[in-house]
């Protein structure tokens, strides 16, 4: 069993034993997340699934305020090593590799990633988190793809944290196909309702999972559950 809490968008913080993994950090900017102080937050290991603003603004000042561990795929790790990221750990499709809260499986994604300055962002991806008590599947901003069912072949997942709000990602039918491919009854909701393109209705969204057999939990920014 792991803590999650949501800091809005994609963002989440995981605790794993005493270390925390901190996903796509987009707080400061998101006005619905003005509640969260960025300021004391602190993470082991920031992830990043790509180079979109909405996914990194926050990594650099977190990242060098905790002396964390920044990791991502190549070009996104080496382009914050350059803004003066002292630890990073790139990586690439396909590829693991073990940290101290566990083995981290950088898996393909469907869709764009460009940096904040116009740099490329390489190929966006999402990871797949093993630890010593469980193993669950981050997806980034993807679409629906076939390849999610490597996943749900190669790992026994707990849950999956996927993107919901259509236009730039999976919507809920879409995501719920997906939770059937890596083979989990929970989704944890994320991409949804920050701005007006991906405003859905949460309601019909929680009752389309239901009734596939799925528990789509949405949580309020800021709030924590163990799964």
């Amino acid at each position: 069993m792991i803590e999650l809490t949501f800091l809005g968008h994609s963002s989440f913080l995981v605790g794993i034993q005493d270390k925390k993994i901190l996903f796509d950090p987009f707080i400061s900017p998101n006005a619905k997340a003005s509640h969260i102080n960025v300021d004391t937050l602190r993470a082991d290991y920031v992830l990043l699934s790509h180079g979109h603003e909405d996914h990194v603004a926050d990594a650099e000042k977190i990242t060098k305020a905790s002396n964390a561990t920044l990791v991502s795929n190549y070009e996104i790790a080496i382009w914050f090593a350059q803004k003066g990221v002292e630890k990073y750990h790139p990586m690439n499709h396909g590829g693991s590799k073990t940290f101290d809260f566990g083995t981290v499986k950088y898996v393909h994604a469907v869709h764009s990633s460009t940096l904040p300055d116009g740099a490329s962002g390489g190929n966006p991806g999402g990871f797949v988190i093993k630890h010593e008590t469980g193993a669950f599947y981050y997806a980034g901003d993807t679409a629906l793809t076939y390849d999610m069912k490597l996943i749900g072949e190669s790992f026994n997942l707990d849950f999956a944290i996927l993107p919901i709000g259509d236009n730039f990602t999976m919507g809920i039918e879409d995501a719920i196909i997906a939770a059937d491919f890596v083979g989990v009854k929970k989704i944890v909701g994320m991409h949804f309702d920050t701005f007006p393109y991906i405003e859905i209705d949460l309601e019909k969204a929680k009752k389309l999972a239901a009734k596939a057999g799925k528990e789509l939990i949405l949580l309020n920014i800021g709030e924590t559950i163990k799964l």
